[in-house]
């Protein structure tokens, strides 16, 4: 049975990841330098903000903030027309409202605007855009038809408090560093976190994002230093390389005991990827109740400890019990 994908009221931001089929290796620097780019140009059609990511050799993740659904003026309509499809596309846009309104066809002319707004501060068809825009050009290239992503992408709807963002941002951009990749996320290309030190607009506009909501609204850099911090709080590494040894860590696991949030996102945590919902003890409830009709009769309540380590505040809205919590394999 399929989880349910909860969709915020408002402002909202979500985990979502999705894996290459089969498991594959097939996202080599070049590809993931292509995704990124789609990425980002359908991220500005779509009005959605990529607050960091990481892309995997066989699996991405992104941490997004999708705006609330709104009007959306006439002329931006058409710049974000131009800065996906084109000019030539703008143009013929702008020119067949013109003809529609001339000749009093105000509901078609209406109807055109939303065969594109309807795209536009939306979960569900950012991803559908990014990921069919993507294995279109990969396919393409590669002589290849079909699938190429397995089955839908996942989400994770998060707070929008520091301690959720903060959790979830710092196991994005550690991804290279449980997988043995770097012993540090500044030296990986293709993550947030790397990008934006490396001095990319884009970039850094997404970590910004993530600075204001940690309460540092000053200087880039000054966020950037607060940002560190927190990553090698939560990663319990350093610069030069890393603190926790995965033994001690898998003979915790091997015991039941609970890791330290530092040790828990040195691993692969499935409470980040399919726990639904993650936040605050009200905010799950508050979601679960919103959405009550999407779970069973027997269900009272919706907030889940996760187990496994020591979480603090958050909760998540599913029991996970098949591994839920277990070490990346190094490369």
């Amino acid at each position: 049975m399929r989880t349910a994908r909860i969709i915020g009221e408002g402002v909202s931001y979500y985990h979502c990841m999705s894996r290459i089929i089969h498991g594959q290796m097939w996202l080599d620097d070049s590809e993931k330098e292509r995704f990124r780019c789609i990425m980002r140009d359908v991220a500005d059609f779509a009005g959605v903000e990529v607050m960091t990511y990481a892309l995997m050799t066989n699996h991405l993740h992104l941490l997004l903030r999708v705006p609330a659904k709104c009007e959306i003026p006439e002329d931006e309509v058409l710049h974000r027309i131009e800065g996906l499809y084109g000019h030539p596309r703008a143009a013929g846009v702008a020119m067949q409202l013109r003809d529609l309104r001339a000749e009093e066809r105000g509901a078609e002319a209406a109807e055109l605007l939303r065969s594109y707004t309807y795209r536009m501060h939306d979960l569900s068809q950012y991803m559908k855009m990014v990921m069919q825009r993507f294995t279109m050009s990969y396919n393409k290239r590669h002589g290849l038809r079909g699938h190429l992503w397995e089955q839908r992408f996942k989400s994770i709807l998060v707070e929008g408090k520091p301690d959720a963002i903060s959790t979830m941002a710092a196991y994005i951009d550690l991804n290279a560093v449980r997988a043995g990749i770097v012993g540090d996320p500044k030296n990986y290309r293709f993550c947030g976190y790397g990008e934006a030190l490396a001095g990319r607009k884009a970039a850094r506009q997404g970590m910004t994002c993530i600075f204001n909501i940690l309460g540092n609204e000053g200087s880039w850099s000054a966020g950037a230093r607060a940002y560190r911090k927190q990553l090698f709080m939560h990663a319990g590494v350093k610069s030069k390389g890393c603190t926790v040894e995965r033994e001690k860590i898998q003979e915790v696991l091997d015991n039941g005991g609970k890791l330290s949030k530092a040790e828990l996102l040195r691993c692969k945590v499935r409470y980040l990827t399919d726990g639904v919902v993650l936040g605050g003890k009200n905010f799950v409830e508050d979601v679960f109740k919103e959405h009550r009709d999407e779970f069973g009769l027997r269900r009272k309540t919706g907030a889940r400890k996760p187990g496994f380590g020591e979480w603090g505040s958050l909760f998540t809205m599913r029991d996970l019990r098949l591994k839920p919590v277990s070490l990346s394999p190094q490369k």
